[in-house]
């Protein structure tokens, strides 16, 4: 009998959790994996939200999570703790997704030890260093101390071989939120709160570092003209935790009645909430994968990304955080039915379903069938 391999799949925060829980599931099925699932907690509360959906429990917790940290802090305490981690488990490949803080350090650990390290999600750029921040700075660095390469499309592939990474190390698998969606997406879930059903619903989020301040508020300023000026609307806002984006959006979007902040939603109920939004207007980079495969038009408050696809396939629209921009094209979705359905195609970039059952089988062929 073939002994074996011991995969330690490393999360932090609550969208790495999404994305590698198909991942996860499908190693736990494997006879030749001994599964190990570490939870650095770089975000507590939404983090155990999806692992308890997915009926993931971590064997090794660090809580790293403390209020207001600073990513100097974080940084050296992640080091520290995955170091002593990785002596005392010995596992023989690593795995984590994404472009956290968790995930660069997670590589810079392995590389430290010469343990190989797998990177599911690679390969996404917007060639500015400081945009997403310190997120485009985590995955480029990432991706020199990877073994295995898991690039969502072409064009991940693509950004990869610009860096010189070696063409035999990547491999173009989709992106496991696909499958994600497609295992929750198919079963109803109670949002929590009543919404007007004769009202169109437009489902916002706003957390991005880098909109934090002046950017993040003439947003919002814009998301309250567009609820005055359009009144068939209703505005629901699972409001990130974050005490600099809890306090604008208090401030601006707080006192109007169809505006809902709401707390942030558990992973099925804001699939529910996308399947029942009419547009969704967001800065995050999931969102910008998901909703395309549920007909849903995304207005992205920001001014690159590093998920060009959807932008190309016409079904993501870049809008920045400038008012009139965000303003114009919400009415011209709100007001052009044509337009809509043009944006509303149902089509995506990113994955099948199937992207951690390629994974997982690429770990087995590393392992087992190396010359």
């Amino acid at each position: 009998m073939t002994a074996k391999k011991k995969v330690l799949c490393a999360i932090g925060t609550r969208p790495e959790a999404i994305k590698m829980a198909p991942v996860i599931l499908k190693l736990r099925e494997q006879a030749w994996c001994d599964l190990v699932v570490l939870a650095t907690a770089q975000h507590r509360d939404m983090l155990d939200q999806v692992l308890s959906i997915f009926n993931i429990v971590p064997d090794y917790d660090l809580d790293i999570m403390q209020k207001n940290q600073a990513l100097p802090e974080l940084t050296a305490r992640l080091i520290m703790s995955m170091d002593q981690l990785l002596t005392d488990i010995e596992p023989d490949l690593v795995l984590a997704q994404g472009d956290t803080t968790t995930v660069m350090v997670t590589a810079m650990s392995c590389f430290y030890k010469k343990i190989p390290f797998a990177h599911v999600e690679a390969g996404l750029r917007t060639g500015d260093i400081y945009y997403p921040y310190p997120e485009e700075m985590n995955r480029v660095v990432t991706g020199h101390m990877t073994t295995l390469h898991f690039a969502p499309t072409e064009t991940s592939n693509n950004n990869l071989l610009k860096e010189n990474i070696d063409q035999s190390s990547i491999y173009v698998t989709g992106n496991t939120v696909i499958d994600a969606l497609i295992y929750t997406a198919k079963n109803e879930y109670d949002i929590g709160i009543d919404l007007d059903s004769g009202k169109r619903l437009v489902l916002l989020t706003s957390h991005r570092r880098e909109n934090f301040g002046a950017a993040m508020e003439e947003a919002f300023t814009a998301i309250l003209e567009l609820a005055e000026h359009n009144r068939d609307i209703e505005i629901l806002y699972p409001v990130h935790p974050n005490p600099n984006v809890l306090e604008v959006a208090n401030r601006i979007l707080g006192n109007h009645d169809r505006i809902h902040l709401i707390e942030p939603l558990a992973y099925p109920q804001f699939v529910q909430a996308m399947k029942s939004a009419y547009i969704i207007i967001s800065d995050s980079g999931g969102v910008q994968e998901e909703a395309p495969a549920l007909s849903k038009p995304v207005l992205v408050l920001r001014n690159e990304t590093e998920r060009p696809e959807a932008v190309d396939m016409g079904v993501v629209k870049l809008v920045g955080t400038d008012k009139e921009v965000i303003l114009h094209e919400a009415n011209k979705l709100l007001n052009d039915e044509d337009y809509y359905s043009s944006v509303a195609k149902g089509v995506s970039p990113y994955g099948d379903g199937h992207s951690a059952e390629r994974i997982v089988n690429i770990i087995k062929d590393y392992f087992f069938t190396r010359a």
